[in-house]
């Protein structure tokens, strides 16, 4: 056994070696209009031979290390904890809730413009991981390629503005109806499919409408993308220092103050907020009526939600399009705050990062996927000068994460009922 450890843990660092050679190995130079290959410096090459050594050790000792990391889920304090009862817990979740809701709506006019703006970036992953929620962590179905639908949220309201001149509170239900409809086109196909086939159709589906907004550029741009995506505007009235529309009136003109950027920036994220607030009441909403409790049915069991009469059929296709209708309003959203978009803010990392979301916030848990979505979001800014290492950072707590508490911060529960045995 440890001859054979020895050599699998040889090969693996012989491995890393070969890989980790000609990436890191090597350096292009710029001289003039030329380019020279130059080594690397002598630190690449220590932190290559230590990668290496590391890898070694741990196959070598993968065993023991493996059940060392097993056994920390019995130092988790909450492991054996009885689960609170469902009263409570719906009676602490609307509280927390509503002062969560509180908080923000007035934290905005007391912090600075950038944090603002990364808070509407925070409310736009919430309304992204809601919907996946529904996709997902109620009905089951592994979906790798839901940054499709936010694509098209965004980039209807940006083809919308940009050759119809429709402005934004007319886009955003259409938007969500648009990506609704692409999401009802792909739950076709799929109806089939579970597990590792159904993650791979959708990673297909999301890297066709990629490459489709990519290479159709006389209608999306392509590379170049869209720009100049008007601002939403509140009754009439436009938060620039000048009225881009004919007939709209400006809002610091109205109000008689001083023109500030920060009142659009403000606006924005109070549209997200309301938007994020109606995402979370409405599916939560649905969870508590029988199409809920039918995507739960087809998550437990296939086999047993048929046999029971529900149709496979409308319960996929409701879970995909009601999930995708979400993803279309975020979109619409992200491409307002932007005032621009292309295709490379929708590759697959991004589906990634809110599938990730999702599994840490605890699958089919709402409040656990806002939690896990502010500090998914929020985390790596706090820490820019680890930047370089985000991914890996990000990685490493996902595998931690996975062992610790694999259910997620706060796993979803439902109301059981036991049987007492018969005597």
């Amino acid at each position: 056994m440890v001859a054979h450890n020895f050599r699998h843990a040889f090969f693996c660092a012989v491995i890393t070696l070969i890989i980790a050679w000609p990436i890191l190995g090597f350096k292009l130079v710029a001289e003039g209009t030329q380019i020279t290959v130059n080594g690397a410096s002598a630190f690449t090459w220590i932190a290559v031979a230590v990668a290496a050594f590391i890898v070694f050790l741990f196959q070598l000792f993968r065993d023991r290390i493996m059940g060392g990391l097993g056994g920390l889920a019995e130092l988790n304090p909450m492991a054996d904890r009885e689960p609170m009862p469902q009263e409570k817990r719906v009676r602490l979740e609307n509280i927390g809730l509503g002062v969560l809701i509180a908080i923000a709506l007035f934290w905005p006019f007391f912090v600075s413009r950038g944090s603002v703006d990364l808070a509407t970036l925070v409310l736009i992953y919430i309304m992204l991981a809601l919907g996946l929620n529904v996709v997902v962590g109620l009905a089951g179905l592994l979906d790798l390629g839901y940054v499709a639908f936010y694509a098209v949220g965004a980039y209807t309201f940006a083809l919308l503005s940009n050759y119809w001149g429709i402005s934004f509170w007319m886009a955003l239900p259409i938007g969500g109806l648009m990506a609704a409809l692409f999401g009802l086109v792909l739950g076709f196909p799929v109806l089939r499919l579970r597990g590792d086939y159904l993650a791979i159709v959708t990673l297909g589906f999301g890297e066709i409408i990629r490459i489709l907004l990519n290479n159709w550029t006389s209608v999306t741009g392509g590379p170049n993308g869209i720009g100049g995506i008007p601002d939403p505007t509140l009754f009439g009235m436009e938060f620039g220092r000048r009225v881009k529309e004919e007939g709209n009136t400006s809002f610091h003109e109205t109000f008689g103050i001083a023109y500030a950027g920060e009142h659009k920036v403000i606006f924005l994220y109070l549209i997200a907020l309301v938007l994020a607030i109606i995402t979370a009441f409405a599916i939560r909403r649905l969870m508590r009526m029988p199409v809920g409790r039918s995507w739960e049915a087809l998550r437990e069991d296939e086999i047993a939600a048929r046999s029971l009469g529900l149709s496979r059929t409308g319960v996929k296709l409701s879970a995909f399009t009601i999930g995708a209708f979400f993803a279309g309003f975020a979109g619409t959203v992200f491409a307002s705050k932007q005032g621009f978009i292309s295709p490379e803010s929708f590759v697959f990392l991004e589906s990634a990062i809110i599938l990730a979301i999702v599994v840490l916030g605890g699958m089919g848990s709402q409040m656990g996927v806002i939690l896990a979505a502010i500090a998914v979001t929020i985390l790596p800014e706090l820490a820019r000068e680890f930047a370089e290492y985000r991914m890996l950072i990000f990685g490493a707590a996902m595998v931690l994460m996975m062992v610790w508490r694999p259910q997620g911060l706060l796993p979803m529960r439902r109301r059981q009922i036991k049987l007492k045995a018969e005597t």
